[in-house]
């Protein structure tokens, strides 16, 4: 993990006409209202997910303190796929009208900590309609903000074909920034993964280092778009899904691509959503039968999702897609389950490993398994950044002090170590 600040574990996505400043805390009371209607314990959650009711119950509080204090961690007001194409006077609107509401809940404290706004692709058929939606939608903001860029705000580039695409924008956001007098690199920027072009180009070679070199500095994260991928390589909808073999080949050519530069990686999303299949009208009641099938409807698109980040966190994506505000619920299951459940294993292993590493040393033996501890410290710095550990818990899971787990080096610890023995 090389950039030192938290990485969100997920952005959720939503169409920008839709925002508004409480829009974070508005999907965690939906969320919260799912998780009390759908899950009321432990032992309903358990069953869903096809999880032990120990491990339920160790989460399930975890989930609702999550969804009280920050449901959302990072947000993308969308103009692309959950906006559409609208008339220019009403995007021109939306631009604006998104912008000041984003100002006010930056102001309120009420946006999430990581934020920004997915522009359409920067194609001949739409390159101006994006340009002029970023223009109108950043000069708005400043404009709400007195010339201060919202922490962690961020440009979502879409549908990449060429290095050409990120040059632009890096282009636009230079200029943008010397009008308004911003510091050089305020404006930052993510890559969408979702075409065979940016996965290899026409020669062959991997094309994510040339995207990125595009960029100037300027690209934080990779995101993965399930759909537009394997829909681009011929796959049929009714397989067009997060575990297809192709986005595996897809997410571990961009984990090659991208290691030790810093970039984030981030997967896509469940498009299969946990929403009931009955409703009740006006002064009318389900049924017991369409209450149950309900229910069942919930628990299924729950488990899906839920199955899918745990395949994301096993291939080492921390970070994922989102698109309502029930799965809210089982990004925080999966993810808190997943450190959860192996904690006192790795705990143990870390603590060993650093007892034998300082020993071995000592006595002149080589200790050559560092990659082993290394693996075991980043599953400790990743546990801490997601909430499943807290950091008052470290040292007594790991006998490492906060600091020496933030340098985020097996091999600097047992070295500093050695040195004070």
């Amino acid at each position: 993990m090389h950039q030192h600040h938290r990485q969100p574990i997920h952005t959720v996505y939503g169409g920008a006409h839709l925002f508004r400043a409480d829009t974070a805390a508005r999907l965690g009371a939906t969320a919260l209202k799912a998780l009390h209607e759908y899950a009321p314990g432990n032992v309903t959650l358990a069953a869903a997910l096809g999880i032990s009711e120990g491990l339920a119950d160790r989460i399930y509080n975890r989930i609702v303190e999550k969804l009280e204090r920050e449901p959302v961690e990072d947000f993308r007001l969308d103009y692309e796929d959950g906006y559409g194409n609208r008339p220019d006077a009403e995007e021109d609107g939306h631009a604006r009208s998104a912008a000041r509401e984003l100002a006010s809940a930056v102001a309120a404290g009420s946006a999430p900590p990581f934020v920004g706004i997915r522009i359409k692709p920067l194609t001949d058929e739409l390159r101006e309609r994006s340009i002029r939606t970023l223009d109108l939608f950043i000069s708005t903001l400043l404009d709400a903000t007195g010339t201060r860029v919202p922490v962690n705000f961020v440009v979502t580039l879409p549908k990449i074909t060429s290095p050409g695409q990120p040059r632009t924008l890096a282009d636009l956001f230079d200029a943008k920034e010397r009008a308004a007098g911003l510091a050089p690199g305020s404006l930052r920027m993510e890559l969408m993964v979702e075409t065979p072009q940016s996965i290899f180009d026409e020669r062959g070679n991997g094309a994510l280092p040339a995207l990125v070199d595009a960029g100037r500095g300027r690209i934080v994260a990779a995101h993965f778009g399930t759909y537009d991928y394997t829909a681009s390589l011929g796959i049929t909808a009714a397989y067009q899904h997060m575990r297809h073999p192709a986005c595996d080949f897809a997410r571990h050519v961009m984990q090659v691509s991208l290691a030790g530069t810093g970039v984030w990686l981030s997967d896509g999303a469940t498009n299969v959503l946990p929403v009931p299949l009955h409703r009740a009208r006006a002064a009318e009641t389900l049924t017991d039968a369409q209450l149950a099938q309900n229910r069942d409807a919930i628990h299924r698109a729950w488990k899906l999702h839920y199955d899918d980040v745990r395949h994301s966190l096993v291939h080492a994506y921390y970070q994922g897609w989102d698109l309502h505000p029930a799965q809210l619920v089982t990004r925080y299951a999966a993810v808190y389950a997943f450190f959860l459940e192996s904690l006192d294993a790795a705990s143990e292993r870390l603590r060993n490993f650093i007892g034998k590493a300082a020993q071995a040393t000592l006595v002149g033996e080589v200790f050559d398994d560092a990659a082993t501890g290394q693996g075991l410290l980043n599953f400790f710095l990743r546990a801490l950044n997601c909430g499943a550990v807290r950091e008052e818990e470290i040292e007594k899971l790991t006998g490492l002090t906060l600091d020496e787990l933030r340098s985020g080096s097996f091999v600097t610890i047992v070295k500093t170590r050695r040195e004070e023995c």
